[in-house]
């Protein structure tokens, strides 16, 4: 049976600075191979070449094999590019964007696929929150909102939670309001590894950062750490 992971960062990483690479160096060590095949999507951000860029020296400095995968110039076999990765790493932007533009190419049902045979998903912001079944986006101008993701994991999830002032105050109110039972929150420089569906740890990546599950206990609104 194969392993399977998810690391869901809740901000930082290679988008902002190249820096010493922690949280990419988490990623790799899942995997127990010399010069492992990550594939960047960085479909959230409009395929932003400077991300993109950003990317390649991150992860060739690892001593990586990188490629990514294009949905707005002439897209390969998605199948054949997923399947035979090692690392999937999802970057950040409007959420709500690239599921759709996944849905029309069905990439969301290769991706559950390569999950289950014990490719490693990871990614920061939307490419942290697509893989539950909800999440918390800034997709919209307006507001914060809840919306649907992939359903690779249970749960919702709020990332850049203590990053950006409106967040807790957010997940605190649509929990109290019964919108929602519960919402897992994750900080910045921080990620949420899951281990075979179940199995949680908050990674810190910065200076005491950490994960957070809010629910409501006796009338009383909780917040535990993960």
């Amino acid at each position: 049976m194969h392993t399977k992971n998810i690391v869901a960062v809740g901000g930082g990483g290679f988008g902002r600075s190249l820096g010493s690479l922690e949280i990419e160096k988490y990623i790799i060590s899942l995997i127990n191979k010399k010069r492992p095949k990550v594939c960047f999507i960085p479909t959230a951000s409009g395929e932003s070449s400077l991300y993109k860029l950003n990317f390649y020296r991150a992860f060739s400095k690892l001593d990586c094999i990188t490629s990514h995968i294009d949905f707005f110039s002439r897209t390969e076999n998605l199948e054949d590019k997923v399947l035979t990765q090692d690392i999937i790493y999802v970057g950040g932007g409007n959420t709500k964007s690239m599921l759709a533009v996944w849905k029309e190419w069905n990439l969301h049902k290769i991706l559950q696929n390569a999950y289950e045979k014990g490719i490693v998903m990871s990614g920061v912001s939307a490419g942290a929150i697509c893989w539950f079944d909800k999440g918390i986006t800034d997709s919209y101008a307006d507001e914060l909102a809840i919306i649907d993701c992939l359903g690779i994991v249970d749960g919702i999830a709020c990332p850049h939670f203590d990053e950006e002032k409106e967040r807790e105050p957010y997940v605190n109110n649509v929990i109290k309001r019964e919108i929602i039972d519960s919402c897992i929150c994750i900080e910045g420089n921080c990620a949420l590894h899951i281990k075979n569906d179940f199995e949680y740890s908050s990674i810190d990546f910065g200076n005491g950062k950490k994960c957070f599950k809010v629910y409501m206990e006796n009338n009383n609104l909780k917040k535990e750490i993960l």
